[in-house]
């Protein structure tokens, strides 16, 4: 049974399953901001809408101004993507044919996109008996002779934030043996912008950070995002992207969700108090919790984890499944961070199934 690589697709996962689709359906599989889109961009709709008659920005303008002046950067260290997503692309076109290093469990899209650019893709896994943290002696000894290596910060799907000392002492090694550090820093917004590594990049010219605009500010349908790196690293990989690659209306949104400072407070406190009250209720029910810094926790239930996900699937709750995360094999659950009511209602369904163990 072949599952989403993704979350956020729900009728699909009804349709593997044979379930028929419950008139209410609960989505903790993706992990965007409950809160939705800032008031902001609601607001400004009627001027947004004036840039459909007009082709966007090659430079993804004016947000590419409005990232590098929010990180305290030149504008010739950023490069604006239609998402994270097609950045991880573009940067696994940099590493076509050469060996990559991942740590696992990892993103999915790392190991696709590399693959289908003939990378050599080396997994080095993370311990579950260690709580997935960076095996970081490990990493060191798989460096020698490859072009780059990822990380996540924090870590997709379990939510870890590496601290600055663990990702200095694989930097510097990395630097040592010619290899480019990649730092997807999807959910950094949401721990605090305090701990994003772009601050250290002048030191540290080899480390490409890329971002994604969906989470935190709850756009994914309109797709944005950046990365920020040494100029010639932008440059080189600017030359791969396709010319009007980031549409008109998400360059002026990201400007307007930047600007938010009071929401992205707001959320980062959210979904701490959220996923504190999250890890009681499921430490209470005996299951495994990694500690998470992310809007999302993995967990691992007692008994079997599929017949708990199939159960939450009947009663129209969808968790995200783990089978597709090395390591993990679908023994763990991940759930992001809802609203109350949501977060609730899903206690509610788990305690029905946990209290039978």
């Amino acid at each position: 049974m072949q599952l989403p690589e993704h979350g956020a697709n729900s009728s699909r996962l009804y349709e593997v399953f044979g379930l028929s689709v419950p008139d209410e359906v609960l989505d903790f599989s993706e992990n965007c901001n409950p809160a939705g889109p800032p008031a902001l961009i609601v607001e400004a709709w009627p001027y947004l809408i004036t840039k459909l008659m007009n082709y966007p920005d090659p430079d993804g303008q004016p947000f590419k101004a409005a990232a590098a002046q929010f990180h305290g950067v030149s504008e010739r260290q950023v490069l604006v993507g239609n998402g994270a997503a097609e950045l991880l692309s573009l940067l696994a076109g940099r590493y076509r044919g050469k060996r990559v290093v991942l740590i696992d469990p990892a993103f999915s899209e790392y190991r696709a996109t590399l693959e289908a650019n003939g990378a050599e893709v080396v997994s080095v896994q993370a311990s579950e008996a260690e709580d997935f943290t960076l095996p970081i002696a490990e990493i060191e000894k798989a460096l020698p002779g490859a072009a780059a290596i990822y990380l996540c910060t924090p870590n997709n799907p379990t939510g870890i934030l590496p601290s600055v000392d663990e990702l200095l002492a694989v930097i510097i090694t990395a630097k040592s043996s010619g290899t480019e550090v990649v730092l997807d820093e999807a959910f950094i917004d949401f721990v605090d912008e305090n701990y994003s590594f772009i601050q250290h990049l002048e030191a540290y010219p080899h480390v490409i950070v890329v971002r994604s605009m969906t989470k935190m500010y709850a756009i994914p349908g309109i797709r944005l995002g950046y990365m920020v790196a040494h100029p010639e690293i932008i440059a080189d990989v600017k030359r791969q992207a396709p010319h009007w690659n980031v549409n008109g209306l998400a360059a002026e949104i990201g400007v307007l969700c930047l600007q938010e400072a009071s929401y992205r407070e707001q959320a980062i406190q959210y979904a701490e108090a959220e996923r504190l009250k999250m890890v009681r209720f499921l430490r209470a029910h005996d299951c495994k919790v990694i500690d998470s810094a992310a809007n999302y926790l993995l967990f691992k239930p007692q008994r079997d984890a599929r017949e708990l996900y199939r159960n939450l699937l009947e009663q129209g709750m969808v968790l995200r499944h783990t089978e597709n995360f090395l390591g993990l094999e679908g023994k763990w659950l991940r759930v992001g961070m809802k609203s109350e009511t949501m977060m609730e209602r899903l206690r509610e369904a788990m305690t029905k199934w946990l209290k039978a163990q």
